[in-house]
């Protein structure tokens, strides 16, 4: 059984936990700072292998007492990214595996000094982007003898729009935020250089639908740097309905927002719905030469929300979701061969696909599960909460 601590109980832990307690061969402890939202989880569950408990991970003293009397092969964090250090620090005091979401760049190059020497292995940014398509990147880029350019895109978007930003809330309010407020890295003739977010607005068409798509911070992870001196441009965009990135530059520049983030979170979160019933789009173009030839390869796939355990789960947990389980199944699986800091350009696309967790980004093109559950009332019950029914 492989031991896992995994921290925080928001909506994507809600899956991953299940996800690994339903293998078999996990034995999982959620935690979180409210002890009944880890509960809450681990009853809508209803496994031996999970168990909550109330933790504070931020705090050091009290993360490193539970991982004393509790002790487990890795540790998880799905916590805001500026928890990350203090729990990436204690997963090298222990001696433990780390893996987390985080998107944000200057967390991520904490880890990866406290990664150094490490005999365990330190993922920093798994799940979606970066993360995934990370790994999809990579695994198109294999194929070129030269490269030209290379070209990642993800977007979680409501199947349904009906406002004016038209977009849902669909994960971390405080996550999407740092995205598009922070700086950007892109590869710009075989230089790693800084980009503005929400600049480089741009339209692209995928399969009869048109979508636009503008920079936003942190999904480029570490590829840029793996294949920077290779390439001669290269960039990450988030994908987005047209008109969506102007709105969005109204509020984070125009009424300077951007400067005051707790409010905006407030307007977010009291204004924007969030949905079940979204679409991921993950979207990787290379350009380059095979055998002499000028060649493109694009990697296109569009996941819907799935039934999973009996539950709709929105196609942003079920990928964010399916990309972590894969990557922290893959390296427990074979401890020795992940050391230190790892990219997740380490790990391949068809392993990926093939491993039981990521199979879900090739299981869930069926778009009809969401419209089905929700006509049957069945959506919406993802956690056990004491005295509702």
């Amino acid at each position: 059984m492989h031991r896992v601590l995994v921290l925080g109980a928001g909506k994507i832990v809600a899956l991953v936990s299940g996800l690994l307690a339903e293998a078999g061969d996990y034995q999982v402890q959620l935690a979180d700072v409210s002890g009944e939202a880890a509960a809450s989880v681990a009853r809508a569950h209803d496994l031996r292998t999970l168990s909550a408990v109330a933790l504070d991970g931020r705090d050091p003293a009290a993360l490193s007492r539970e991982l004393e009397a509790h002790p487990v092969d890795a540790v998880i964090s799905s916590l805001p990214f500026y928890c990350n250090v203090t729990v990436a620090q204690a997963a090298r005091d222990h001696g433990l595996h780390y893996f987390d979401l985080t998107e944000d760049v200057e967390v991520t190059r904490a880890v990866r000094a406290i990664a150094e020497g490490a005999q365990t292995a330190f993922v920093p940014q798994c799940g979606l982007a970066p993360g995934f398509i990370s790994i999809a990147g990579n695994e198109l880029i294999s194929h070129f003898d030269e490269l030209r350019s290379v070209k990642l895109r993800v977007g979680a978007l409501p199947q349904h729009p009906n406002n004016v930003l038209k977009y849902s809330l669909t994960w971390s309010t405080e996550g999407l935020i740092n995205e598009y407020g922070n700086p950007c890295h892109a590869v710009a003739d075989r230089r790693l250089v800084e980009a503005a977010a929400l600049e480089g607005l741009e339209e692209i068409e995928i399969d009869g639908t048109l979508y636009e798509a503008f920079n936003t911070s942190g999904g480029l992870g570490s590829l840029g740097e793996t294949f920077g001196e290779r390439c001669e441009q290269m960039n990450y965009k988030t994908i987005r309905y047209p008109g969506h990135c102007e709105q969005v530059r109204l509020l984070m520049n125009d009424l300077k927002l951007n400067q005051d983030r707790s409010t905006l979170k407030r307007i977010l979160e009291n204004a924007v719905p969030q949905t079940l019933q979204d679409v991921v789009i993950v979207y990787v173009a290379v350009t380059g030469r095979q055998n002499g030839e000028l060649r493109e390869e694009n990697y296109v796939n569009k996941i819907y929300p799935q039934q999973i355990s009996g539950r709709l789960w929105s196609a942003i947990q079920v990928t964010t979701a399916a990309g972590i389980t894969a990557v922290v199944d893959q390296g427990l699986a074979k401890p020795g061969a992940y050391r230190g800091f790892v990219r997740q350009e380490q790990f391949r696309l068809p392993a990926v696909l093939a491993n039981r967790f990521g199979a879900w980004f090739q299981d869930g093109s069926d778009k009809g599960v969401s419209g089905r559950m929700v006509v049957e009332g069945k959506a919406g019950r993802q956690r056990n909460l004491v005295g509702v029914k």
